[in-house]
């Protein structure tokens, strides 16, 4: 606009004002372990510094965020950790730009501590992984932080990731710099993590006493196009087109006659936000079962119009549309049921093709990966 460039200078008390950090963490790691490399307890103390006080969404429970991830992707027995947190004349602490909630930091201490016991055993340090990941069969698995991981496959996505690099080759040719006492060396990084997002159950996970359930709203209207109303707010995510597929999934429509609206807050459901890797698991699955609500009622109305009992009307997904138990041919879209529903509604139904859902989940999700 002023087609000149522009510089801003602020001032201390608008920088503490305005603006927040995070991963100001002390951290000391203990790790124990065989000689072999099976770990049997891991022990962590951390010095928090909260800046001039919490600026977090921090779920009440976790005034340290979701640190006590701290075992990692590891089966580990024993594990006990404490965190001391201490305020400071500095900006606002606890949050910034992909803070993570603390998961950030618990996954560099395990994984240091990992590193350090793989050169103190002089063991290759995949093979310490290998040895420790908790194994795939034993999901869902209690962590003896208290967390119930939903599912994982560590060995598979490290191995995945060793042979995307040829690491064998990688390690020899480590060797062969070594013994030639090359100028340059060659360093070999590994990092495995599991994190925990999708904030978040109820039970668990409140902000200032309100639990951190999404909802959405459905409508489908007479001509078949639907509105799905969602209470988390995009930042450049594709909500828009997520959510819309979500529904067009569900209903058996084109994804182009979805519209999704959100971020108005006079008129869209009640929600807790778009941060820690939530949308999806929280309000996705909220406008999942919005949808499956609107599709029992289609059922309802597709057996009216096809004349059959309700348990004769078969979904079919392929094809998008409920047809007679038997009799394909017999068959009405959820385009057609719509304009049912606002013109011949069963006497037992109210008119209209309508659900809303509030979705409290029943447990975080926990994502995982692998680095080389």
């Amino acid at each position: 606009v002023l087609e000149r460039p522009v510089k801003w200078v602020e001032e201390r008390s608008e920088n503490i004002q305005t603006t927040s950090f995070a991963r100001d963490y002390d951290m000391t790691g203990r790790i124990a372990a065989t000689e072999d490399g099976e770990i049997t307890a891991v022990d962590v103390d951390v010095l928090a510094d909260h800046g001039a006080y919490n600026a977090a969404a921090q779920p009440s429970k976790f005034p340290a965020g979701f640190f006590k991830i701290f075992t990692g992707s590891y089966d580990i027995e024993h594990a006990h950790g404490t965190v001391d947190a201490y305020y400071t004349n500095t900006a606002p602490g606890g949050i910034a730009y992909r803070c993570s909630f603390r998961v950030t930091e618990a996954v560099y201490l395990i994984e240091r501590m990992v590193k350090a016991l793989a050169q103190e055993l002089d063991m290759d340090p995949a093979e310490v992984r290998r040895k420790n990941f908790i194994p795939k069969e034993a999901f869902p698995y209690e962590s003896s932080t208290g967390w119930t991981y939903d599912s994982g496959d560590y060995e598979r996505a490290l191995d995945k990731a060793l042979e995307s690099v040829d690491y064998d080759e990688l390690r020899e040719e480590q060797q062969r710099r070594i013994a030639n006492d090359d100028d340059k060396l060659l360093g070999i990084g590994l990092s495995t993590f599991t994190e925990i997002v999708g904030a978040g159950p109820g039970k668990q996970c409140d902000i200032a006493g309100v639990e951190m359930f999404d909802s959405a709203e459905i409508r489908v209207h007479p001509t078949g196009n639907a509105t799905v109303r969602i209470g988390v707010q995009t930042q450049g995510q594709g909500h828009e087109t997520t959510f819309a597929q979500i529904v067009a999934e569900e209903l058996g429509l084109d994804v182009e006659d979805v519209t999704v609206e959100h971020g108005d807050t006079d008129t869209e459901p009640y929600g807790l936000g778009t941060y820690a890797s939530r949308s999806t698991p929280v309000g996705g699955a909220a406008t999942a079962v919005a949808a499956r609500k609107v599709r029992e009622k289609a059922k309802s109305i597709a057996s009216n119009e096809l004349e059959v009992a309700e348990e004769d009307v078969v979904w079919d997904r392929q094809s998008g549309a409920f047809h007679v138990k038997g009799a394909p041919d017999r068959s009405l879209t959820i385009e057609e049921i719509a304009g049912a529903s606002y013109m011949n509604s069963p006497p037992d139904e109210e008119p209209g093709l309508e659900a809303v859902d509030y979705y409290d989940p029943p447990n975080m999700t926990f994502p995982f990966g692998a680095y080389v």
